[in-house]
């Protein structure tokens, strides 16, 4: 008989049970009509289910125990940076002061929210090497849109209109095409060297009078700080063109390295990745922009500005600003816990989470060489890419070995990316996981290349043990049934 843990909230439902009771009214009794338009009314019963407290208590405690977790283990998904979230910051962010204030308050009201802004953005500006940011974006891609459209109002301006094309290396995520493409932009394809990096001859032969600019993640998507990253700005900059920087990697050089001082002009961070707020999932994000001072009268109104009274305002005087990228000024919450971090850590801890995640990738590397092909055989940064498993099993695929992960209590790795290594596995560690739990890691994934030579047939069949079997994962892409269908 199937347990109530497998069974979905309609199929526990039974007539007549609630989980609630609501107060008596202590208002008059309006009739609904008066208050609600009728044709905004439901006509007929709304089909919810009907259970107790205990049932739903158990219904969301059973499903969270079928999902995966920072605070369970390791989530070693290159590119993504799932890093530890701090519960100090989520402290921070509950604070009565910053949670329950209003949006449209007068700047006097919320001096203190202001202050947070107006500092947080002072410190991811010198983090960054730039002039002044913007708080606005509501996510990394947003933040790359915010921050091509900063390039697009600069050539605008002086009327150099001619430029419509951004360069992206082959190597970079998927957003960067389709934020220059979101934008207008048309867009050229860079292919990279045998080592992963630009190809400098290439890119002097794509620049021309229509080159607005080159976006450029650094260290790439390959896990590898590109050693030509100034001549490459410089040639950008020769061509009259602008360099943005995509931030997802930022969490490799903090404090050793900032992108203003390697030439770039704008930068976007993912503070999910860098600076350990909550990782998506559907909820709010924030993707803060730098530029340089040149650049600032394009920001987004408003801006938080100081006073040389010491108090603080929001800034619409800005004829030039691109407007507003989100309501009001960003989704504050993110913010409030992004600071905490800043501050928990300083400068120094910032610099040191640098350091550890990428000693921590590079120890991954070293434990798993001798069982998966490594394409770049060389240090790198903040994450490590593998091709698939040693030995000529080219019947195990990383699909596989990414399934039979799961079986061993872990978050699989980032799979398939980047697109120019063939069957990449990335795994990026980050700074917040121990020498004990990679040691755990690598001796589950070294089981699993084990396994791979004695039966490959369990890789094929996994994973085994997990809530949901492996499913036709085109037919579930392509029929995917979202709504719950009674029999």
């Amino acid at each position: 008989m199937q347990s109530n843990y497998d069974k979905l909230i309609f199929e526990v439902s039974q007539p007549g049970r609630v989980g609630y009771k609501l107060p008596d009214l202590d208002v008059e009794d309006t009739a609904l009509d008066t208050l609600i338009p009728a044709d905004l009314l439901a006509t007929e019963e709304i089909d919810f289910p009907e259970v107790t407290e205990v049932d739903v208590i158990r219904h969301f405690t059973n499903l969270s125990h079928k999902n995966y977790g920072l605070d369970q283990g390791i989530y070693p998904l290159g590119s993504c940076t799932m890093k530890y979230n701090p519960k100090i910051n989520e402290d921070m962010a509950s604070l009565d002061g910053f949670a329950n204030i209003h949006p449209f308050q007068d700047d006097e009201d919320i001096q203190g929210s202001l202050r947070l802004l107006w500092e947080c953005g002072g410190a991811l500006a010198e983090i960054a090497g730039m002039d002044e940011m913007t708080m606005q974006p509501a996510a990394g891609a947003h933040g790359e849109y915010t921050g091509i459209l900063l390039i697009k109002a600069y050539h605008e301006k002086r009327g150099d209109t001619k430029r419509d094309k951004i360069i992206i290396p082959d190597a970079a995520h998927g957003t960067n095409p389709a934020t220059a493409a979101m934008a207008g932009y048309k867009i050229i394809e860079l292919k990279s060297t045998k080592d992963g990096m630009v190809d400098v001859e290439a890119l002097r032969a794509s620049v021309g009078d229509d080159t607005a600019g080159m976006m450029l993640t650094n260290p790439n998507t390959l896990g590898m700080s590109d050693e030509n990253v100034k001549e490459i700005a410089e040639i950008i900059h020769e061509a009259g063109g602008l360099v943005y920087y995509d931030g997802a990697n930022l969490n490799a050089i903090m404090g050793k390295a900032r992108p203003g001082d390697m030439g770039f002009d704008v930068v976007h961070y993912n503070v999910h990745k860098t600076l350990s707020t909550p990782h998506g999932g559907g909820g709010p994000g924030a993707g803060p922009v730098g530029c340089k001072a040149f650049l600032t009268e394009f920001l987004p109104i408003p801006v938080v500005t100081k006073k040389d009274d010491d108090t603080y305002f929001l800034d619409y005087d800005r004829p030039n600003s691109i407007g507003k990228v989100k309501d009001f000024y960003g989704h504050f919450g993110i913010i409030v816990r992004t600071y905490a971090y800043v501050l928990t850590m300083g400068g120094d801890g910032l610099k040191r989470a640098s350091e550890v995640a990428v000693l921590n990738a590079n120890y991954l590397q070293a434990l798993l060489k001798d069982h998966y092909k490594l394409p770049l055989d060389r240090i790198t940064k903040h994450e490590t890419i593998f091709s698939g498993l040693k030995g000529g099993l080219s019947e195990i695929t990383t699909l596989d070995i990414a399934k039979r992960i799961l079986d061993k209590g872990y978050h699989a790795p980032t799979v398939y990316f980047p697109l120019i290594i063939n069957e990449a596995m990335m795994f990026e560690p980050t700074e917040t996981e121990s020498k004990e739990t990679l040691d755990a890691f690598a001796a589950a994934l070294i089981e699993i290349a084990e396994e791979a030579k004695r039966d490959p047939e369990i890789l094929k069949q996994a994973p085994c043990n997990t809530p949901v079997r492996r499913p036709d994962e085109t037919k579930a892409a392509k029929d995917t049934i979202v709504v719950y269908k009674p029999e």
